[in-house]
């Protein structure tokens, strides 16, 4: 059996956990830079507070109904997602992180576990040691399981946040009761098709002969109609080295300073830098871009990207900020106001299993001090070791003018009990 474990709200709830006077009242978290509503708690959803909504045209209307609108505070909802998933690798130790806030279960030997019973002990010890309310959705299978988390979702009163799919009676309810848009893994593009065959309901979609589904949709189409049919074939994906590790941001306004677009963009490489070091990789390639405000009318745009091949493979943060930096003084042009730039590491092969240059060789000090800066900031948190580029107060320069406290993470910030 397979459960799927969301959060509800998450990043509303985070927020809650610190300051209960929050409960039951409208939240909205915005975007990087306090753009747009990236997550809504149920209250803002009732109140039709839409999703994406840029937050310089709704303010008005969060302040009227009483919404409270905060930044993005990832730190503390790292922090809490760490820690719920911790939790729930004590119910199995197969644990799929699928995202921030929701993560695959697969229970193994447990074949006549009560489940409804399973899946309320992890609910209710997620909740007692975090805070978070979570909804818990268990079946034979991982798509299953994602349509029994939306029924324990939607009917909280009925499931009290648990529900199984445990009989053939309850799947086919559930898969005539869910449309075809709410199923996991069908997009858009498979939407339309689906619908243009009369399929309205996950159930209508199991109608179709298998040659046709696979035809038109592969494997992975094909793949899903098993999954939902009952017959396991999506299993829990391992942990995968990636081939390419990429930082990008938006700035908090738009700059056309030389100085401060280098030292963004050291900051950006030191970041892929490290989580080059992190999975024991090594990259051949830097990749830097700088792209203008597209959206400011009127005035010059300029978009450009460009590689840089290295001789010989490194992770050295000082090696690949230097590199970087060079490339994006290339592109900078004068008089052009930059709001986004990135860095991607590519051509990644094992750092301790590549060819080695007969010529051209890293130099032998970058490697035990790259380590120690690692081991320092892990220890100390908060980037204290950094690279002489970089701003040495702050790593992400966003604006978070409705930041909350960072609770778990800031020693400074951790909430006063009066």
């Amino acid at each position: 059996m397979y459960a799927l474990v969301d959060c509800n709200n998450f990043y509303a709830s985070c927020e809650r956990v610190f300051n209960p006077s929050l409960q039951h009242k409208p939240i909205a978290i915005l975007s990087n830079n306090d753009g747009c509503v990236i997550s809504r708690s149920d209250e803002a959803k009732a109140l039709e507070l839409p999703m994406g909504a840029p937050i310089f045209k709704w303010d008005g209307f969060c302040k009227t109904n009483g919404i409270t609108v905060l930044s993005s505070n990832y730190p503390l909802y790292g922090d809490m997602s760490h820690r719920v998933m911790t939790i729930l690798e004590q119910f199995t130790p197969d644990v799929e992180v699928y995202s921030i806030d929701e993560a695959f279960l697969e229970f193994k030997g447990l074949d006549h576990k009560n489940f409804t019973e399973y899946g309320n002990q992890i609910r209710q010890r997620v909740l007692k040691w975090t805070g978070i309310p979570t909804s818990v959705g268990i079946a034979p299978t991982k798509a299953l399981s994602k349509v029994a988390n939306k029924i324990a979702r939607k009917f909280p009163e009925a499931t009290k946040g648990v529900y199984v799919i445990d009989s053939e009676e309850k799947r086919i309810k559930a898969l005539k009761w869910i449309s075809i848009e709410s199923v996991w893994g069908i997009g858009r593009g498979f939407q339309k098709k689906l619908k243009a065959k009369g399929c309205k309901k996950a159930y209508d979609f199991l109608q179709l002969p298998d040659n046709w589904v696979r035809k038109n949709f592969g494997s992975t189409g094909f793949k899903l109609k098993k999954d939902l049919e009952g017959i396991p074939q999506l299993e829990l994906d391992e942990h995968t080295t990636k081939r390419a590790i990429a930082t990008t941001r938006s700035f908090d306004y738009s700059y056309d300073d030389l100085n401060y677009i280098k030292e963004r963009i050291s900051t950006f490489a030191t970041s892929c830098a490290e989580k080059l070091r992190k999975q024991g990789s090594s990259c051949h390639m830097v990749y830097v871009t700088l792209q203008s405000d597209r959206h400011k009318k009127g005035v010059e745009q300029h978009r450009e990207s460009r590689i840089v091949n290295l001789p010989y493979p490194t992770d050295s943060s000082l090696i690949i900020s230097r590199e970087a930096v060079r490339v994006a003084t290339q592109i900078f042009k004068k008089n052009i106001k930059y709001k986004r730039a990135g860095v991607i590491v590519m051509g990644l092969v094992p750092t301790d299993n590549h060819q080695l240059q007969m010529f051209d060789a890293e130099d032998p000090k970058h490697k035990p001090l790259m380590s120690t800066i690692d081991k320092l900031n892990q220890k100390y948190a908060d980037y204290k070791i950094k690279l002489g580029s970089q701003d040495l107060e702050r790593t992400w320069k966003m604006r978070q003018e409705r930041l909350s406290p960072r609770y778990t993470t800031n020693i400074n910030e951790i909430i006063v009990v009066k």
